[in-house]
Order: structure tokens, then sequence, then C-alpha cells
């Protein structure tokens, strides 16, 4: 059975300290990251001896640790943390100094998080987070509560299951995992089927079979009954194969080829299923792009909501925009109120049913990639913005997206670096956990901001 996530909390702190501020600013961490973390293990009291700490740290297997400054501490403290967990993401969190008045030094706790920081950093590849202030903070809270969000994502991937259906068109292989890679780097399992294993599922159900699928994505959606009846019902078995094998093999994201395999082999494309399981929760990529898919999970874990996949095709340098767009594969949720989730057709085929809306706005939108280098390495994207309120700019699904900073810059340096052409892009800001989680996988992050 797996574990239950846990943040284990270490508070070092040196007697000969005030600890009567010590204490109180024990008491109140310990508040704050309960508050956060229902699952986080803490001591008893204050860490003031090695003997102690190893004793505490027998009791702990944790996902997360936050290791603390409550005073100075030197650095055989750190030491002995990261000689048993140097595997595990690290929260540097040093106390600010309670009294500045003329006499004594009541804490010392920034010296101790040199001390602490040398010592992590002589164990660890990854970069540790670090955070200075005392709990009351808002930079403190906020700091909190992304790195142990960015952490418990690290700790579902552990646990995520992902799987290519098909295989990636010619000349798209910045898509095609390598599953030793995803298992390695993120802990992530994948596995491989032929589309034309799903198609022959499809294939095999019964229309009568297949109603409350259909009923399904007719609630979800506008004008599917206007679709071709053969198409609405193959559509129908499509999303009854798709949903069912995903949950008897447990994916949560999921990369699948779409052209030309379901125009030739089925009559009926894949576009509107994928959108249907985004808005379930299996995190659905077209063009068989399993990096992004994956990239998609992230964001919209992080995010709670189902999240963009889509090309950038257009810049507009006087507005600061790029829009994102593809054939028709955006969650129903992301559609815009006044059109909801229309259906169409997919714009080269001319076959249906394919998603055909314009995004909803948001005050908060971040674009997310994960890449590969060509040595095989892995680095973050990530751009703040928002997304505006647009309708559909061409025959797809798209959304318009005003970054923060320059945007020109953002499309000249990302194909200059050779970034891939599919972005997820959710509707929340969440920059800083990506970042955070980029540091705990050891992975170069590319930001605009």
């Amino acid at each position: 059975m797996t574990k239950a996530f846990q943040t284990a909390y270490i508070p070092f702190a040196v007697g000969t300290f005030h600890m009567e501020s010590a204490r109180r600013l024990f008491n109140e961490s310990v508040e704050l990251l309960k508050q956060t973390e229902e699952n986080t293990i803490v001591p008893e009291d204050l860490i003031l001896s090695t003997d102690a700490l190893e004793a505490y740290l027998d009791t702990v297997d944790p996902d997360l640790l936050v290791i603390q400054n409550l005073t100075f501490a030197n650095g055989q403290y750190a030491s002995e943390v990261m000689h048993r967990f140097k595997d595990v993401p690290v929260l540097l969190w040093t106390l600010r100094e309670p009294v500045i008045d003329g006499t004594r030094l009541r804490l010392n706790a920034l010296t101790g998080a040199y001390s602490a920081a040398n010592a992590i950093r002589a164990f660890k590849k990854e970069p540790f987070e670090f955070v200075y202030g005392s709990p009351d903070e808002e930079a403190v809270i906020a700091k909190i509560h992304q790195t142990v969000h960015a952490a418990r994502i690290r700790y579902e991937m552990k646990t995520l299951r992902t799987a290519s259906i098909g295989h990636t068109p010619q000349g798209f292989g910045f898509g095609r995992p390598l599953d030793l890679d995803l298992l390695e780097k993120f802990g992530v399992h994948h596995e491989a089927i032929e589309a034309r294993e799903l198609i022959d599922l499809a294939k095999s159900y019964t229309d009568e079979e297949c109603e409350a699928w259909l009923k399904d994505a007719m609630d979800r959606t506008v004008g599917l009954q206007n679709t071709p009846e053969r198409n609405r019902l193959d559509f129908a078995r499509l999303y009854k194969a798709y949903d069912t094998w995903t949950k008897e093999h447990h994916i949560g994201a999921l990369a699948s080829c779409c052209w030309p395999d379901f125009f030739t082999s089925f009559g009926t494309p894949v576009c509107a299923v994928l959108a249907m399981l985004n808005d379930l929760g299996v995190t659905a990529a077209c063009e068989a792009d399993l990096y992004g898919a994956v990239s998609m999970w992230i964001a919209q874990r992080l995010s709670q909501e189902a999240v963009f996949f889509g090309d950038p095709v257009s810049l507009n340098e006087k507005e600061n925009t790029i829009t994102f767009w593809h054939c028709g594969t955006a969650a129903c949720s992301l559609a815009r109120e006044d059109t909801g989730a229309v259906i169409g057709e997919h714009c080269n085929r001319h076959i249906g049913p394919t998603m055909e809306f314009g995004c909803r706005e948001s005050g908060h939108a971040v674009i997310f990639r994960i890449g590969r280098n060509p040595d095989g390495t892995f680095r973050f994207l990530i751009v703040r913005g928002k997304a505006l309120d647009r309708p559909k700019q061409f025959y797809g699904t798209s959304v318009v997206i005003e970054t923060e900073g320059c945007a020109e810059t953002v499309i000249h340096e990302t194909v200059e670096a050779g970034w891939e052409p599919h972005y997820a892009v959710a509707f929340a800001d969440i920059a800083e956990e990506l970042k955070i989680l980029a540091h705990m996988f050891n992975c170069e992050v590319t930001e605009y901001k």
C-alpha cells in the first residue's frame, strides 16, 4: 500500500539563545505547517541536541523536509538530516530576528541558515527552497503553501501511470517518450498500445451500450445532435472505449495519435473524446505528445481544473499577445459562457465531432511545457500572463494570452532555443509552484514574467 504524503518539520535550536522567543515561534510555525498540510510530523519540542535529532528522525518518512533555524545551530544538524534524506526535497526556513534593540542577539537564526545551507548543498544535487521570515508574514505563508503543493505533485507522480495510444506523426518525435527517462527522472510509469486496439474495442460496442457516454457528451456540449448520426454514434463508441480503458489501466495522463489514423481507420476523429477526458480529470494530449500530456497533468493538478493544450499560432506585438490553438480537443469547461462548448468538424478533414470555441477569460494564466534538450536532459518553460476575453480565433479551439513580459521576446527566444510546438495553458497562477517543482527534479527553468 502506498504511504500517505508526509511533511517533516525539523526545528533546530541551541539552548543558550533566547528560548522564550524560540518556543513562541516554534508554536506558531507548527500551527502554520499543520494548517498547510495536515499530515505534518512535528517534534514535541525544539530539537536542542544531535541525540534528540537522531531520535526524532527515526520516527519520520518524509516527502518534504522543512528544516528551520529557530536559533543558530552548526552544520552538524543539517548534515545528519541530509545524510538520511538527501533525496527528499528541502525547504530551509529561517526566522527573522524578533527584536533589534541594541542588546543581545536573541536567535542568530540567519547565521545558522548559512551553516545549514552549506551542509545541504554538499549533499543535494537538486536546488533547495529557502524562505526568510516569521510565521505570520504573507511571503512566508505563500512560500510554504507553494512548496508543499509542489512536493505533493512530485509525490503523486510516483504513482502516475501514463499511456501512449498509437504513434507520433512523422516529424513529431519531440513528443515520443522514453519510458526509462520518465521513470528515472519523474517516477512516472508508462505504457504504450496501438491505436487499433482502442478502435477495435470501440467497434465491439453496440449503440445501446454507448448511450450513457453519448448522453454525457450531449449534456456537456452544444450542437452534438447536428453531427451526422454515424459520426455521432461512433464518437460515443470511442468515448466509451477510451474512458473504460483508462479506468481499467488506472491512467492519469495519455497522449493519443489522431490524424490520420482515426480519419482513415475509423471514420470519426478522436478530438472530442480527448476533450471529454480532460473534463473527467484524465489529461489527454493529441498528436501522441506524451511530454505534453505530462505537462498538462502537472498544470491540471496544480490549478485543480482542466488546462488547454495547443500550438502558438499567432503573435500580436501591439497587443502583446500570443494565440494558442488546436484542432478541437479543449475541455468543455474551458469554453466561453456565451457560446458554451460548441461542436463542429475538423478544419482540414471536415469530419466531426470536434470542439469549436474560444476559451473563457482568466485574470491569471501560465504557459507551461516540460521540454527535452538534445542531450536528453529536461527543462521547464514558464510564461506568466492572462487569458483575454476573445472569441474563437480560427476553426477549432483557441485562447489568446497576454503575457506579463514581452510576447515578442517569448516567441523569438523560445524558437531560437528550440522549444517544442505544443504547450499547456493553465487558467491560474501556478508559476511559483512550477519553479519549485523544477528544482525538485533538478530541471533548468526558462521563465518569462
